[in-house]
């Protein structure tokens, strides 16, 4: 009998471990760290690269861990374990600006971070709330930063955070025509969009996806590009070139960002990071969805390519941050 019961409790063991083995292996989970609020720009970005890459990294988690202009989410990314399953999509700022900006940061950009890939480019967008800009008669850039000169500090500017392009651009706009304008720092480009949208403040400078299609709505007025040449998803925006008037016509303020790893990142983990990323952000329809709001899809030959390039803008983003005069602790 007892034989009998060991036999029956083997065979089960055996069909219970064969069953084990013919079932799929449990899919990867890889969190994509965020460094601002839900709702902004970089965040819509990070979404749908998320959704493009999950096929061939297996579920993506997008973590949003907003603040102190994208250094806390960036702090956490580099003490993540380097196994691949902590990623983060960072910007310019983060990879490279906030060097130059902060006396402390919880995290080295050069010794911290594993650099995969950019993954889109782009510049700032000044636009008002269209009420706002109706009442005080606000038509064009140049009616703002005189409205600016007369009223010193009435000017509200949300901005996407401390340290942010928005923060410097602001900063080298005011630097280079006198305006005095009161900048309102937000833990990201969402939630300043709120209250923009509510009048609570009066203009935002910041990356355009999250800007445009209110532009189009009506809701919000665009005034001016960033860049030294137009936007094509807005070609009657004046850029700063068109503003040789106000002393900008030499700015020219450009942006990107890129998926980052944690240092220590396996070659084989980040080259299959980047080869998902790289396809995703080439397909049609991702195209499709970015450009008409002011990014352009944009990766790198290779991870090797992305360390030279952010070397090779050290010395750019170390001169607009002591143009703009912004220094934090």
């Amino acid at each position: 009998m007892m034989a009998g019961l060991s036999r029956r409790a083997l065979l089960a063991a055996v069909a219970a471990a064969a069953a084990l083995a013919a079932a799929p292996a449990r899919a990867a989970t890889t969190t994509l760290i965020v460094p601002y609020p839900p709702g902004g720009a970089v965040d819509t970005l990070a979404r749908l690269i998320a959704e493009k890459i999950a096929g061939r990294l297996g579920t993506v988690i997008v973590d949003n861990r907003g603040g102190a202009g994208g250094s806390i989410g960036t702090g956490a990314l580099a003490r993540s374990a380097p196994d691949g399953s902590t990623l983060g999509l960072l910007n310019v700022t983060q990879l490279i600006a906030n060097k130059y900006l902060y006396s402390r940061l919880p995290y080295d950009p050069d010794a911290d971070l594993t650099p995969i890939t950019r993954v889109a480019t782009g510049t700032i967008l000044c636009v008002a709330n269209a009420e706002t800009a109706k009442q005080r008669g606000w038509k064009t850039f140049g009616d703002l930063i005189g409205w600016a000169k007369a009223n010193p500090d009435q000017l509200r500017m949300g901005s996407s955070g401390v340290g942010t392009i928005s923060h410097l651009g602001i900063e080298l706009v005011k630097a280079r025509t006198g305006a005095e304008i009161l900048f309102v720092p937000y833990k990201g480009g969402g939630p300043a969009l709120v209250d923009l949208l509510a009048g609570v403040v009066d203009i935002m400078f910041d990356v355009p996806p999250a800007l445009v299609p209110h532009v189009r709505e009506g809701k919000l007025v665009a005034l001016a590009v960033g860049s030294r040449e137009r936007m094509p998803a807005l070609p009657d925006v004046p850029s700063m070139k068109d503003f040789a008037d106000l002393g900008l016509a030499d700015v020219d303020i450009q942006t990107w960002y890129a998926i980052a790893g944690p240092k220590g990142l396996a070659d084989d983990r980040r080259d299959a990071v980047f080869a998902a990323v790289r396809e995703a952000m080439e397909a049609p329809d991702v195209r499709a969805k970015l450009e008409p709001n002011g990014f352009a899809p944009t990766t790198d030959a290779s991870p090797a390519d992305l360390a030279k390039r952010i070397a090779l803008e050290n010395d750019y983003w170390r001169e607009l941050v002591k143009l703009s005069g912004a220094k934090l602790e």
